[in-house]
């Protein structure tokens, strides 16, 4: 039997030493008026200076000949906000770089042509709509290859090299008159954000020599398109032969909605589009093999959202079942399926325990987890790795220490080798050391769980100090904290704080069961995991159990809102864009109706509403005492702002020390550098405020 949460938490709290309630002091001054300048040079220890410096990596593409890669390189352009990305060449043996696009603010996804004569990107044209741009990388010349009247999200070579399929939204239908005001629109399944029933997204075929696009389908459905944070939407794909092409269909494009999904096979000879398997829900990234006679892609362990995504592989294109799972063995979550050049294995990667990990799987058999030694590879949402002609491995990986770069195995039983050095200049940088902690489940039998969490020390810690300790939480709660590199983490500890990132039930790192765990019980056993973990970094004695704050974003934003609803021995928190009603993400955010599957039904359906109400937040405002910063885009449509706002008049009302700042922007996390900084600084000033230094 398992204990309850709140006999838990008073065991934990009384061996904090304080009191479960206490009086909430009174609000000074905008801390942000007083706030000093970002440091116009780096210090040795990581500050906001160095943001400016880090580079972010991602989508590296082997080129067809397996000599080198092309990839996209990310730095901050604060004075413009912008994220500049451009396109970097990288040599695979030697790691020698070369930047191919230089004129441009922004690129994205790079695929060299067939024949690696060209690389295809994504780049804005003139009036800011993505369009797809030809580089030659001998001379560096570039072409426009398209004018599409909407964005271009995705494409992919044919075969021969001959045409790219892309896909774009429709273009709206042109409107004068009376009818530009005539703007009503049906409401379905989306968010309370939307303006407007989402267009649908379809395929076109354009020549790689130029020409005009050639529409190849139209209708009411949809292909995915993304909503970060989550995966890429399913890439199309060609077979081999380039006469088909795979794609994922969606019966509607309410953002709700695209659970109901489908693998289908478009015929270019014909147009007509086949089912590849029986599956009409949750089928995601379909891939097919090199010879073209079968389709790897992710589905939902037994057909149930909440389980982990395994990978299936079906025979054909016929349509007759869902394939085979050849992953459940392994129990870990999937992001993403790559063919070997045999096709006769399958590449795959997911989170496990403090790290990520590479898994060689081959058709029939035991899979083969890659040694990788301290290297993590990319797995957030998504596996950020290729395939080479010979069966190089190429991915974007980080170390403790080390922030993120490229990283190539020569063939799967090979060993990591780094090649890109993007981030040499924080080599300057003295980090602090991040270790492992482990503890047994606070639930004991039968589920015995050994939960594990990542605690980083200040750069210069000392043996024998008791230190205030800052709970970073992180969000998902379909996800983990790793032993790797986490800049925000090390900007904590800079500030002589200890730094606990515990992975508690519902985190992807520990099994299907431990994942599912957290099916309607949002917050108490998470609680509970959360707790147990604190209990076994205090056991250590290096934690001043006065001085303990808790923070995180998106559900770690919940887990802070709920533990200050249930303890109130917290110095401060930090609950960014915070889950509080769980009633508003089903009724108002993207996900919506889709949300039902974390809980067990609807809350307007049988007594499902007072799961809900029981698990959010929210509910528990008269027992939070803890001095609050609520940070949120007004735009977010994942955890609605309405929840920031329940949450910044339950604590102002009743007279707890609160701070709200909200930042204009969509989005679920601001993507531009500058207010992504201010949010840095603005939660360690808040921090700074009630912690001590060590």
């Amino acid at each position: 039997m398992k204990r309850p949460f709140h006999a838990l938490l008073a065991a934990s709290v009384a061996m904090a030493g304080v009191a479960l309630a206490q009086t909430a002091p009174v609000a000074p001054a905008d801390p942000a008026a007083t706030r000093p300048p970002i440091p116009a040079t780096p210090g040795r220890v990581l500050d906001l200076a160095w943001l400016g410096k880090l580079v972010r990596v991602a989508d590296p593409q082997i080129a067809p000949n397996g000599r080198s890669l092309v990839a996209v390189v990310t730095h901050p352009d604060y004075e413009n906000d912008l994220n500049v990305a451009e396109l970097a060449q990288v040599d695979l043996t030697s790691g020698a770089t070369r930047m191919l696009t230089q004129d441009r603010k922004s690129v994205a996804f790079p695929r060299w042509s067939p024949g690696g004569d060209r690389i295809a990107y994504l780049a804005a044209d003139e009036d800011k709509r993505n369009q797809i741009f030809l580089l030659d990388p001998n001379d560096g010349s570039v072409t426009q290859l398209t004018r599409s009247p909407t964005s271009i999200q995705q494409f992919a070579w044919r075969p021969d090299g001959g045409a790219l399929a892309f896909a774009a939204v429709d273009e709206a239908p042109k409107k004068t008159g009376a009818d530009r005001f005539d703007d009503a629109f049906e409401v379905g399944d989306g968010s309370f954000l939307d303006k407007e029933k989402a267009l649908p997204s379809h395929l076109w075929l354009v020549p790689a020599g130029g020409g005009e696009a050639r529409r190849l389908t139209a209708g009411a459905w949809s292909l995915p398109v993304a909503f970060p944070p989550g995966p890429p939407a399913s890439p199309i794909a060609f077979t081999p032969d380039g006469a088909k092409l795979i794609y994922v269909r969606l019966e509607s494009t309410y953002s709700g909605d695209r659970r109901d999904s489908s693998l289908q096979a478009l015929d270019l000879a014909t147009g007509r589009s086949e089912p590849i398997t029986r599956q009409t829900r949750y089928v995601s990234h379909p891939v097919p093999s090199p010879d073209g006679t079968r389709v790897a892609y992710l589905y939902p362990r037994d057909g149930v959202s909440r389980n982990y995504r395994d990978v299936h592989v079906v025979e054909g294109l016929a349509g007759k079942g869902e394939g085979e799972n050849v992953t459940r063995l392994i129990d870990r979550n999937f992001y993403r399926a790559l063919w070997m050049p045999d096709g006769q294995a399958i590449l795959t990667g997911a989170n496990d325990a403090t790290t990520a990990g590479l898994w060689l799987q081959p058709l029939h058999g035991k899979a083969k987890r890659l040694a990788l030694r301290d290297v993590t590879p990319s797995t957030g949402y998504w596996l950020d790795a290729n395939v080479g002609p010979r069966g190089e491995i190429a991915f974007v990986g980080t170390e403790p220490n080390r922030p993120a770069e490229i990283y190539v195995l020569d063939k799967p039983t090979s060993k990591p080798r780094r090649i890109s050095s993007f981030n040499d200049a924080l080599h300057a940088v003295h980090f602090g050391r991040s270790e492992v902690l482990t503890w047994p489940s606070p639930d004991g039998p039968p589920r015995n769980w050994i939960e594990n969490g990542i605690l980083t020390y200040p750069p210069d810690y000392k043996p024998g100090r008791k230190l205030p300790l800052v709970l970073y939480i992180h969000g998902g709660p379909v996800s983990s904290s790793k032993d790797t590199f986490n800049v925000f983490a090390q900007l904590l500890a800079a500030q002589g704080w200890l730094v606990f990132e515990p992975n508690y039930r519902g985190s992807d790192d520990a099994g299907n069961e431990f994942a599912h765990a957290i099916v309607d019980d949002s917050g108490d056993g998470p609680g509970r995991d959360v707790l147990a973990g604190l209990e076994a970094v205090k056991a250590r004695g290096i934690v001043d159990p006065e001085n303990i704050a808790v923070t995180g974003w998106s559900y770690g934003g919940f887990m802070t809102t709920w533990l200050i609803g249930h303890a109130s021995f917290w110095k401060a928190a930090v609950a960014g864009a915070p889950v509080t009603n769980l009633i508003d993400q089903y009724t108002l955010s993207d996900l919506n109706v889709g949300r039902a599957d974390a809980i067990g039904g609807s809350p307007y359906t049988g007594d499902w509403m007072s799961h809900w109400v029981a698990q959010s937040p929210i509910t528990y405002f008269d027992h939070m005492s803890t001095p609050t910063l609520i940070l949120q885009d007004t735009g977010d449509y994942r955890v609605t702002i309405t929840q920031g706002y329940q949450l910044f008049h339950a604590l102002k009302d009743r007279g707890v020390e609160t701070r709200f700042y909200a930042y204009p922007v969509g989005g679920h996390f601001p993507a531009d550098p500058v207010r992504a900084r201010d949010v840095y600084r603005r939660w360690i000033d808040w921090l700074d405020r009630f912690l001590p230094h060590g």
